[in-house]
């Protein structure tokens, strides 16, 4: 799918279809291109909506899960969206909880897959093999079940990433603020139905975090995809979106 990117004032993003709003956030690696499964099979019946965060924008001492929820609520006022599903992938299922916690008359329902804010294993403290390609390729290898999901393209925008010294120090701090912006005692206040769908096989976040979150929100229910790590939307496309497609049906139609 060749990415169209729409911009509307200080923000970028992709905008297909017409109907109730999917809101998707992206992860601290993720890129738009992660979500073209799922944007061209919901772009049918929805508005799919994928807005650039500003992972490596943001001043340091700002650069944090709080700002970027900030900068997602700025965006929803400057499109003028309610009535929203809000879905969010690894770090984007951590902003979706704390936007949804600030403002939830927006959202009529939320859908977290691998998200944190509860607990999650990252990249580790520090990149100390940078300049090492095959390091990263290892590194990333741990978000997939399937390693053929690597590609030379994924590695080379990582190694260029981590190169770079000023995004990784953002990188780092995101990740630290993610951990220290803990969501447990929160869960139980969210009113709205949540879909989680999560990969069987994760190992950056858990089984038992889905678990926990299931456990924890009220109105959730939790699906399970096999041979599937971090990003079940990138590694299992067309299971995902059977899976969200039926329990967007069942709870709305």
């Amino acid at each position: 799918m060749e990415i169209e990117l729409k911009e509307k004032g200080e923000y970028k993003y992709i905008d297909e279809g017409e109907g109730q709003t999917i809101l998707v956030l992206h992860g601290l690696f993720g890129a738009l291109s992660n979500f073209d499964g799922l944007i061209q099979h919901f772009k049918k019946t929805h508005r799919v909506i994928v807005p650039m965060m500003p992972l490596y924008d943001m001043p340091l001492i700002k650069t944090g899960v709080g700002s970027l929820s900030k900068f997602i609520l700025g965006f929803i006022k400057k499109l003028e969206l309610s009535d929203i599903i809000l879905l969010g992938n690894s770090l984007g299922g951590h902003v979706s909880l704390v936007t949804a916690k600030s403002k939830p008359e927006l959202f009529t329902a939320m859908v977290l897959t691998g998200s944190s804010g509860l607990y999650e294993n990252a990249f580790g403290g520090s990149f100390p093999r940078r300049e090492d390609k095959e390091y990263i390729r290892k590194k990333i290898a741990v978000t997939f079940y399937d390693p053929e999901m690597v590609t030379d393209e994924l590695v080379e925008v990582t190694f260029e990433l981590v190169s770079d010294r000023s995004k990784l120090i953002k990188v780092l701090a995101l990740a630290k603020s993610a951990i220290r912006h803990n969501m447990m005692k929160d869960l139980p206040n969210y009113k709205m139905p949540t879909c989680l769908i999560w990969g069987r096989n994760d190992t950056i976040t858990p089984p038992e975090v889905a678990e926990e979150f299931n456990t924890h929100i009220p109105d959730s229910e939790l699906f399970w995809i096999d041979k599937c790590g971090h990003a079940p939307m990138m590694e299992h496309p067309e299971e995902f979106n059977t899976i969200l497609d039926g329990w967007l049906k069942k709870r709305f139609s």
